[in-house]
């Protein structure tokens, strides 16, 4: 199990005097909330595994800069409900728990106050594949979106607009902002007609065409295409980017953009973060 872990410590004091010089370090209280990622490498895609790499490195620089404990693992029978207690946000990097028992765990997870945030491929079920829509609760109810139906390619940036200013996650932004590359999906289900689901962000058509794929129906033209959502059945965030621009052709594969590449995406997934925490904002 790899496992990335960052932890904002109290500073020692002694008799009234702080034992650390502002040069070597900066007093800080106990983390204001914990969050725990879930991922899985290497068996996975490559560019989910580049992203997943890079958000390991990120989150924690943000957890040191804004008070707040990061851990994350390939270790997913540490899905169950003593392991979950102890940890106020649990991220999907990618995937999702397949084993009767961790969906269960996750389920009442949520269903008793957890929070979540998920990332592109945590979000994918096709049926027949490795990844069937076989979890309705999570799918149908929880995500809200149903089966993949369909992705752009190659992964390229996109022009993303806000379409609710006023939420913790977004009031930050500008009405639209340009994303890193990323690979972009649509769903079986019409995420608009589901009364829990509030779209957040969606893709501006000053995108269009978003793609550059031979195949044409890789290559959008026009339409809507949600990006981001929560539920508000729940304290969740789905982000659909996360999937980073890799040289196939390289061996091994070359990475040639990180999801962290966008400033504005960037304060969006942390100030959704913060959200979900009960985080002060920055």
């Amino acid at each position: 199990m790899t496992t990335y872990k960052i932890i904002v410590r109290r500073v020692i004091a002694f008799g009234g005097a702080v034992l650390c010089s502002a040069s070597l370090c900066a007093q800080s209280p106990a983390p204001q909330f914990k969050a725990v990622a879930f991922y899985t490498t290497p068996a996975d895609e490559s560019a989910h595994v580049t992203f997943a790499h890079d958000a390991n490195r990120w989150f924690p620089q943000m957890g040191a800069k804004y008070n707040f404990s990061y851990e994350a693992t390939t270790n997913w029978d540490q899905m169950n409900t003593s392991f979950l207690s102890k940890y106020q946000v649990v991220l999907f990097l990618d995937s999702r728990p397949d084993n009767p028992d961790q969906r269960k765990a996750f389920e009442d997870y949520m269903d008793h106050g957890g929070a979540w945030m998920g990332f592109h491929f945590a979000g994918f079920a096709l049926t027949p594949s490795k990844f069937p829509q076989n979890w309705d609760w999570y799918h149908q109810k929880f995500l809200g979106s149903g089966e993949f139906l369909g992705n752009s390619w190659p992964p390229v940036t996109a022009v993303l607009r806000v379409e609710d200013a006023r939420h913790p996650a977004t009031r930050n932004l500008p009405a639209t902002f340009r994303s890193a590359p990323s690979e972009w999906y649509r769903w079986k289900n019409d995420l608009r007609s589901n009364p829990d689901i509030k779209v957040l962000l969606s893709i501006d058509p000053a995108s269009f065409p978003l793609g550059g794929s031979h195949k044409t129906n890789e290559t959008w033209l026009g339409g809507d295409y949600p990006v981001i959502w929560t539920n508000q059945k729940y304290k969740m965030i789905y982000m659909n980017f996360g999937h980073d621009d890799l040289d196939y052709k390289a061996n091994p594969h070359k990475q040639l953009s990180s999801t962290f590449d966008s400033e504005r995406q960037n304060q969006l997934i942390l100030d959704s973060l913060l959200w979900l925490g009960g985080g002060k904002e920055h």
